[in-house]
């Protein structure tokens, strides 16, 4: 699913700050934004932007956020988190005889682009093809907060949950007597200083994949030295599955399996933290991403993942799986 950083939706509640004269705080689809005091109001029809939206900094209408920076951040005003940025729908400077519909998506009309962090040059290496969307997806999972409708349709269906690694995606595929590693949107060439490759190799993952018996692919966070600022402070680069795939009928298998396959296999699996029956409210959900990670109870864990005990294919979202971010690990780390 397309990442939406730019789309029009509807305020549903707007709520007082404690000691706050100025500012209000409204709630979009489940994301809460600080806003002036009486700028919207409830029902309002608006631009919201996503955290990691770069806005258009040549674009003089957004001149104001120069000073702050032109990237939407996750930030605490007077102890509210805020994240997002809510414009009003005047700055789609729509034309006569045009229209907009709730849901729309407006990222490139507003010439919003996407913040990527800058990829350490172990990272980046040497470009073989573009991932093999043929065989199985990219690792990407879509915010609790944009799925409103889904929690609903869902709700009370038994779900597990795991945590969420701070890392970079890395997928190695056996298919065909063929090895294959892939960063997150890329096959990658196999070189001496490539990160991910190093990963590969240290984990033996060829030589595990062969003895599987079929095509198959694992999806994990690659976590360590020189990743992401290796917030679990591990000594070397680790390999951490969380989805187990047949290449051949892009069968995903249940958290259940994907656990039970790395017991067989010798991988590490990330961390499980339990099952519940799923709720449709989003805060609720929010509040259990926050916590101290399994690898290191030192740090924040970035959030969490939640799956259906026994998979599902939606036939509008694809396969059920969504991630919830804790907040906290946003302030600390969203430089």
């Amino acid at each position: 699913m397309e990442r939406k950083l730019a789309s029009i939706r509807v305020i549903k509640d707007i709520a007082p700050i404690e000691n706050a004269d100025s500012i209000e705080v409204a709630n979009v689809d489940g994301w809460h934004c600080v806003v002036k005091k009486g700028e919207f109001h409830v029902g309002e029809h608006v631009i919201y932007c996503e955290v990691d939206s770069v806005m258009p900094h040549t674009d003089p209408r957004f001149e104001w956020l120069r000073p702050r920076g032109f990237r939407i951040k996750t930030i605490k005003l007077r102890g509210q988190v805020s994240q997002g940025l809510l414009l009003p729908i005047s700055y789609l400077n729509l034309g006569r005889g045009e229209v907009y519909y709730v849901g729309q998506d407006v990222t490139e009309r507003l010439g919003i682009v996407k913040y990527e962090p800058p990829i350490p040059a172990s990272l980046r290496g040497t470009v073989k093809g573009n991932f093999p969307t043929n065989l199985l997806s990219k690792s990407d999972e879509e915010r609790v907060q944009n799925l409103q409708d889904l929690l609903t349709k869902y709700k009370g269906v038994k779900v597990s949950y795991t945590e969420k690694l701070d890392g970079s995606s890395l997928t190695c595929i056996y298919h065909d007597g063929e090895f294959r590693v892939c960063s997150r949107n890329l096959e990658l060439l196999e070189t001496e200083d490539n990160a991910y490759w190093k990963a590969a190799r240290l984990e033996n993952v060829e030589e595990k994949l062969k003895t599987v018996g079929k095509n198959i692919a694992v999806q994990g966070e690659l976590i360590g030295f020189g990743v992401r600022g290796n917030k679990y402070a591990l000594k070397t680069l680790e390999y951490w599955i969380f989805n187990v795939v047949d290449t051949d009928t892009r069968r995903y298998y249940s958290n259940t399996e994907v656990a039970e396959f790395c017991k067989i296999y010798n991988f590490k699996c990330v961390p499980y933290l339990g099952e519940f029956d799923l709720v449709d409210d989003i805060d609720t959900i929010i509040e259990m991403a926050k916590g101290n990670s399994k690898l290191n109870p030192k740090v924040n864990r970035e959030g969490i993942v939640i799956r259906p005990v026994d998979p599902i294919q939606d036939p509008d979202f694809g396969l059920v799986s969504f991630k919830a971010i804790n907040p906290n690990f946003l302030l600390k780390y969203d430089e």
